[in-house]
């Protein structure tokens, strides 16, 4: 027995005896930190978002106040610049002066350009781009780490709008979140639930924002 003492002290020192505070967590203490690695997920913003097309890109896109556009026409460097779209929906040109933006596609107004550019430059090539979209906004308010006004890309989706709002705080219900939107003057509320969206339900609910919506996270 005297033998023995000497031996367990040794596999003490040696680490051949695990000591208590060594040995792994028993289960439930895993399954608690589990549970909450799984709650600090929810916080934070929504993994990845689906990419949402540039304006430049969609053709059906409509200049409006505010927009910033690149006007290229070839081989005419005192022609080509950057210009913005003025209140008045107007942009100033060499030659032309003051010619309609708002309202029109990139190409209706390449177009327009080019036919005005016809009487002082032979066979004229112009190509209108948007640079930025700062007609079109909708705002994130609430329990999230980003609120404020984002511009809002052609089909910018509920789901596209709080990808880019930092995350949830950790006092967001996210399952109660929801669309403010002015109707023929009216405030109306359309529901969305978080939880829902990213696991593909109701996908309805995922709707188009609109210039002027606003998403609350309560």
């Amino acid at each position: 027995m005297k033998n023995l003492v000497p031996l367990i002290l040794s596999g003490v020192l040696l680490g051949t005896v695990a000591p208590a505070y060594c040995q792994d967590p028993p289960a439930q203490d895993k399954q608690e930190t589990q549970d909450k690695k799984e709650e600090a997920k929810e916080a934070k913003a929504p993994a990845t978002s689906a990419s949402t097309p540039a304006a430049a890109e969609d053709p059906s896109y409509r200049i409006g106040a505010q927009d910033v556009l690149r006007v290229d026409v070839w081989r005419e460097d005192q022609l080509t610049r950057t210009v913005p779209v003025r209140p008045d929906g107007k942009i100033t040109l060499p030659l032309l002066n003051d010619v309609q933006a708002a309202g029109l596609t990139p190409m209706e107004l390449a177009g327009a350009i080019r036919e005005e550019l016809k009487k002082f430059i032979t066979n004229p090539q112009v190509t209108v781009s948007v640079t930025e979209i700062n007609s079109r906004r909708i705002y994130v308010n609430g329990e999230v780490n980003k609120s404020g006004a984002y511009q809002m890309l052609p089909h910018m989706t509920v789901l596209q709008a709080l990808s880019g709002s930092g995350g949830f705080t950790a006092f967001a219900r996210i399952k109660n979140i929801y669309v403010l939107r002015n109707e023929n003057g009216k405030s109306i509320r359309i529901p969305f639930n978080y939880k829902e969206a990213i696991k593909g339900k109701n996908p309805e609910q995922n709707i188009e924002l609109q210039p002027g919506d606003v998403v609350v996270v309560p």
